[in-house]
């Protein structure tokens, strides 16, 4: 009996692992594709789409493409100003609306519930309906940078970040979160003397780890896929993020192969952060806990 029970268990791993696998597959086929067609000339890339040779290394490989792609465009400058405009869109983004959660959640202040309610209301309103008034009034607004007071934001790192560093979306996963904490933590903090800052910054941010995890990866996605507002509000080439640097492979003539490897060079920096907020998510999760 013990030895049927057994096999079956095997039997059952053998099958989620099965099914784990085919699903894994499906989500790494494209970029199999992408990265093999980088390698290629057009003519055998779109040869090869209709085989399995679409994601093999065969036929005539080469670098030509990513060398092609930084001669066509400023690969490397995209990406820099992608990389400055999102991390420290997200870095601002956690500090921001975590600290707007806590105040919504421990602080018993008049009016919360109903400036919650408010900002939750925002999330109904598409960005589009908002973007030609946001674009006036950014366009207008004064900023004191190295070059002194000057006014309008356009053409700037600013106009891509301060725009978003709250959103209701994160605020709710916060107030989700930190509700589901044990008030005896906070209750005690204030007991010993602590202040709401050091509550904030000693008590809850360290259990937050999974939230901000969570919140982090969102934002990420959400800023560097951003493609309307700086096609809206800049021109200059050197402040261009990288879905705006894309029109660059379809002008004139377009070569599928130097588009797939801007799109592999530009992936990079997703995976870079995907691995290292991993690596934080689980020694978040190890360190978490109350110690009697």
């Amino acid at each position: 009996m013990a030895q049927l029970s057994a096999d079956n268990h095997g039997l059952r791993l053998v099958v989620r692992y099965t099914v784990l696998g085919l699903i894994a597959l499906i989500f790494v086929f494209p970029l199999v594709f992408m990265l093999m067609s980088s390698l290629k000339p057009d003519a055998q890339l779109l040869s090869d789409t209709r085989s399995l040779r679409a994601f093999l290394p065969v036929g005539d490989i080469s670098l030509d493409n990513y060398f092609d792609a930084f001669r066509r465009a400023p690969v490397g400058l995209f990406i820099f100003n992608s990389v400055i405009v999102t991390g420290v869109t997200v870095v601002l983004t956690l500090f921001i609306c975590s600290a707007a959660a806590f105040a919504f959640v421990f602080v018993d202040w008049r009016g919360r519930d109903l400036v919650l309610t408010l900002i939750l209301a925002t999330l109904i309103v598409p960005f589009e309906t908002i973007a030609i008034p946001l674009l006036l009034i950014a366009s207008k607004l004064p900023w004191l940078g190295f070059d002194g007071l000057t006014y309008g934001w356009l053409n700037s790192y600013q106009v891509q970040i301060i725009p978003f560093v709250a959103d209701g979306l994160t605020i709710f996963l916060f107030v989700q979160y930190f509700k589901d904490l044990p008030g005896e933590l906070i209750e005690a903090a204030r007991v010993e003397g602590a202040s709401w800052w050091q509550v904030y910054r000693r008590v809850v941010i360290p259990l937050a780890g999974p939230v901000l995890a969570t919140a982090a990866i969102l934002k990420f996605l959400v800023m560097y896929n951003q493609y309307l507002w700086p096609l809206m509000v800049v021109q200059e080439e050197r402040y261009r993020p990288v879905m705006v640097g894309l029109q660059y492979f379809f002008q004139l003539n377009r070569a599928w192969g130097e588009i797939m490897a801007y799109l592999s060079l530009i992936t990079v920096p997703v995976l870079a952060f995907y691995l290292f907020l991993q690596r934080a998510f689980i020694a978040s999760i190890a360190s978490t806990g109350v110690k009697g």
